[in-house]
């Protein structure tokens, strides 16, 4: 399974990256830190110490401070989100004797770009 491939991985692989780098104020950070207890049911390595407490109030507050249309942006991120979730999980499920190493050498990849590029050469 390749994380890239799943639906709104375009927002919550860079979230988890900005998690692993210590920002946790991305909205792709409060995406993943709404979702962390799934991701990490899922086999996601989700650093807890940076996980804001009330991300869904963050993450609102920060669209309403940056769009006029706050409400159904909010609602098409977590649209996204739910669709990365379920996506992940149904992979999960459906391979799990693969899927812990595999995630875990694509969340290495992710951490770092370097590694990423190491990996396809």
């Amino acid at each position: 399974m390749n994380l890239n491939e799943l639906p709104g991985a375009e927002i919550i692989l860079p979230g988890l990256r900005d998690l692993h780098s210590g920002e946790s104020n991305t909205i792709g950070a409060l995406l993943v830190a709404i979702a962390a207890i799934r991701l990490t049911e899922a086999g996601l390595d989700i650093p807890k110490n940076h996980l804001v407490l009330e991300p869904e109030l963050t993450l609102y507050a920060r669209l309403q401070d940056e769009r006029e249309d706050a409400y159904l942006y909010y609602n098409a991120l977590l649209n996204s989100l739910n669709s990365f979730c379920n996506a992940l999980e149904l992979s999960y499920e459906y391979k799990p004797s693969n899927n812990a190493l595999d995630l875990t050498t694509q969340m290495r990849s992710l951490r770092s770009p370097k590694a990423s590029l190491k990996a396809r050469t």
